[in-house]
């Protein structure tokens, strides 16, 4: 595709995942953090209610965003000569699927379907599109971000729909077939403060591939992206683990079980941090090779590579300090840590991308990622009395020698 159709298919996607995280109103996460907690309490009634409601919820308001969307970018392209139109008119439908895709995946991840959460989205999903943008570069020898847009979109339909009829195979075998109960207002009570993270935590992810877009245009989003999905690759260990113990840390919780917690964090900490470190030192090592599979040109990016990598060392280091909050009910409290590391990432975007480009965006997005790590670390020790860091878990491991 080249730095700027690659560029404007990236600044597209971001703006529909950031548009799929206001229409999700914060029930994918709340989802996650009632299945485990209904599951032990054996309130079937409340768990179909609340997988069937959350669905019905997110469908209407993701239909209801992408038309007032649609007619927001159809004005912006009339009134005035924006290059973004066109794809955006296109890309903004990728929202009602991104957001079902989303709460379909922790729908999965709460009964403990962890290939049926997260195979469909983040695996097959990403494989058709590439077939389909070979298969139409193969035909017209280019490709351009339009109609990688819409194969985007017909690959995330295709499996949206799949992972909906394989989930409803799968909740019937784990849900007994009680009547749904319907209780909004608690789900809600709890997603809204969980949306005010979530949308923080998507400003603290694409808000210097936007403000980029925005003053330095297409290519330079192609770039920096480049780096960007690249150095997300230290955090791959992080996000495997946490799909697959996140429901515990709720159950342990639950059962007032904090030192099963403790163990099973302590566990985790050494599973992430020591392959991720390998992972970490590969990028920074080969970053020429490894950013040459892009195209020549993407090379530009090594040192912005470097630093992202460096800020996600910081987040697996620090552990699963997101999900302990989370699952254990404390959302709220690391709302102000999201809040106040979002503002953070804003202005120092703002200020460092003028002068130093997409290299004051890798810095302003590292900083900001290993100040609402190591904070989260503090309230998790504070409100759980576990300790999920690498460091804390070596020196708890010292004193255990010592005693």
């Amino acid at each position: 595709m080249g730095t700027a159709e690659y560029g404007t298919y990236e600044y597209v996607v971001s703006w529909a995942l950031l548009l799929a995280m206001l229409a999700e109103l914060g029930l994918p996460n709340a989802v996650l953090r009632f299945i485990p907690e209904y599951k032990v309490k054996e309130d079937w009634g409340r768990l179909r209610g609340l997988l069937r409601g959350s669905w019905q919820l997110i469908l209407g308001a993701s239909l209801l965003l992408s038309l007032c969307g649609t007619a927001i970018v159809w004005w912006l392209g009339a009134s005035q000569d924006w290059v973004y139109a066109t794809p955006m008119l296109v890309g903004i439908w990728m929202v009602p699927l991104m957001a079902l895709a989303r709460l379909q995946l922790e729908m999965a991840r709460g009964i403990q379907e962890i290939v049926l959460a997260y195979a469909p989205f983040r695996v097959i999903w990403h494989l058709l599109t590439l077939l389909g943008a070979f298969a139409l570069f193969q035909r017209n020898q280019e490709l351009t971000s339009v109609p990688a847009l819409a194969i985007a979109i017909l690959a995330l339909l295709t499996v949206v729909t799949l992972q909906l009829w394989l989930l409803r195979h799968r909740l019937k075998a784990a849900i007994r077939p009680v009547a749904a109960t319907y209780t909004p207002r608690q789900w809600l009570w709890v997603a809204l403060p969980l949306l005010l993270t979530q949308g923080f935590q998507i400003i603290l992810g694409k808000t210097d591939i936007l403000m980029i877009g925005a003053a330095m245009g297409a290519e330079a989003v192609g770039i920096y992206s480049a780096a960007a999905k690249t150095a997300i690759w230290v955090s791959l260990v992080l996000q495997s683990v946490n799909a697959v113990v996140a429901p515990t840390f709720s159950a342990l919780y639950t059962q007032g079980d904090r030192e099963g917690l403790q163990k099973l964090v302590s566990t985790v900490a050494h599973w992430i941090f020591w392959l991720s470190l390998i992972i970490a030192l590969c990028l920074i090592i080969f970053a020429r090779p490894i950013l040459g599979i892009f195209g020549a040109e993407f090379v530009a990016a090594r040192w912005g590579l470097t630093i992202l990598v460096l800020g996600q060392l910081i987040n697996v280091g620090v552990g699963s300090v997101g999900y302990l909050m989370i699952m254990t009910g404390h959302q709220n409290q690391s709302t102000y840590i999201f809040g106040f590391s979002a503002l953070a990432n804003v202005i120092l975007n703002a200020l460092l991308i003028p002068r130093f480009g997409t290299i004051g965006a890798a810095i302003a997005t590292a900083t900001t990622m290993a100040l609402w790590n190591i904070s989260l670390h503090f309230l998790v020790v504070k409100h759980l009395h576990v300790y999920p860091s690498i460091v804390a878990n070596l020196g708890l491991a010292k004193l255990k020698n010592k005693g």
